[in-house]
């Protein structure tokens, strides 16, 4: 199976868009995602991105992250999108906190129609942290916005968290799948009704490909053959062991590698 790599940005969460590209180019990922805060990002940070992107000839897998949540505002998602699009980014995340779930269809639904003609993918993700808590959630709202630039994103941590099931995941319309998370995780979960430990396990206790609990060969022959992998490797030990970035980048990139070329063996 032969998977292209993006470095996800949650991998280098207290570096910016440069450095994310730069030292996603150096350690051999084949894309990148960028995290693009709309309250601070401006112009100059789209075109100081751009021009890495081309001096790097690196790609854009995702932006990241439009929240939809009471109170959030439309404008600022939009932006995220807007930028997306300039940088030439193929899809853009999205989570929800919408109690209601006509809200969140609505929203998303509005999101979709944005990304009309850029070339994006809305990809909405699932998880217990938000209110779109499984997969089979994301599926009903995909299915009531019913718009082709809408997509589900997988994430084995927050499979594995939800109870979605593998047999679930493989039952998934691919045209749905435009990329995937990847990472391991620990055995233990956390107390779905603690946001907090919940938050911890995500971005604190994620584990290297194989040296967690999850059952990824499964997963991974699950989804269609070739989809890009975004590396969401979020975790304090890394962050702690490999404080330059080009660094814990490669890291990350030598153990996935060599675990894919493992399952071909």
């Amino acid at each position: 199976m032969a998977h292209k790599l993006s470095l996800a940005s949650g991998v280098l969460p207290e570096f910016g868009a440069l450095d994310v590209i730069e030292a996603g180019a150096q350690a051999g990922f084949d894309a990148v995602g960028l995290w693009i805060d709309p309250q601070v990002w401006t112009a100059q940070h789209t075109r100081d991105a751009a021009a890495a992107l081309a001096r790097t000839g690196m790609p854009v897998l995702d932006v990241e992250v439009v929240w939809l949540k009471p109170g959030s505002a439309m404008d600022d998602h939009r932006k995220v999108l807007d930028v997306g699009a300039q940088l030439g980014a193929a899809n853009v995340l999205c989570v929800s906190s919408h109690p209601d779930r006509s809200a969140t269809v609505d929203e998303l639904g509005a999101l979709c129609r944005h990304a009309e003609g850029s070339g994006m993918r809305v990809a909405l993700e699932f998880g217990i942290f938000t209110e779109v808590k499984t997969l089979s959630d994301a599926l009903a709202v995909l299915a009531a916005i019913d718009h082709p630039l809408g997509a589900v994103l997988i994430d084995p941590i927050h499979v594995d968290r939800s109870g979605t099931t593998v047999a679930q995941i493989a039952a998934i319309d691919p045209r749905l799948l435009p990329y995937a998370q990847f990472c391991d995780a620990l055995a233990q979960r956390p107390d779905p009704t603690d946001f907090d430990a919940v938050i911890i396990d995500a971005i604190d206790l994620r584990q290297h490909v194989g040296e967690g609990a999850l059952p990824l060969e499964d997963m991974l022959q699950a989804l269609p053959a070739e989809i890009t992998l975004s590396l969401e490797m979020r975790s304090a030990a890394l962050r702690a062991g490999f404080p330059d970035p080009t660094a814990r980048a490669q890291e990350l990139f030598n153990r996935t590698k060599a675990w894919l070329q493992r399952q071909d063996t």
